[in-house]
């Protein structure tokens, strides 16, 4: 993309994107669940170290599923045949996912134990 306006690299990325929405319904799932996590801090009012929290943490998770996609789809259409090396490079590449999820999973446990379970009236703050 060297050489190429700001503007053609952002619709390069757009267009990225909207391929991975169509092809994984990983991210379509986490996609959801990010969802979820903005209706919650819109609803409990988080404060803002929540809000740049739980941003990161959604943003590490699509990010890692993005990364996830792509090198599938790359040693898909290097290799279509199964092969080891292969599979063990997107196994490699699913377990990123799943510790970016577990993370993602803690992050969303201290959140409910620090804010939305004391907004509840559930705990003392």
């Amino acid at each position: 993309m060297k050489g190429h306006r700001f503007l053609d690299r952002l619709g390069y990325a757009w267009a990225g994107l909207r391929a991975a929405w169509r092809m994984e319904k990983s991210l379509r799932t986490h996609a959801l669940a990010a969802a979820g996590v903005l209706a919650t801090l819109l609803t409990t009012r988080a404060p803002g170290v929540w809000w740049a929290v739980l941003a990161l943490t959604v943003a590490l998770v699509l990010a890692t599923e993005l990364l996830n996609t792509a090198l599938e789809t790359l040693c898909d259409h290097l290799h279509p045949q199964r092969h080891e090396a292969i599979k063990l490079t997107k196994d490699i590449a699913a377990g990123a996912v799943l510790v970016s999820s577990l993370a993602a999973l803690l992050v969303g446990a201290a959140f409910l134990v620090g804010h939305v379970l004391p907004w509840l009236g559930w705990i003392r703050p």
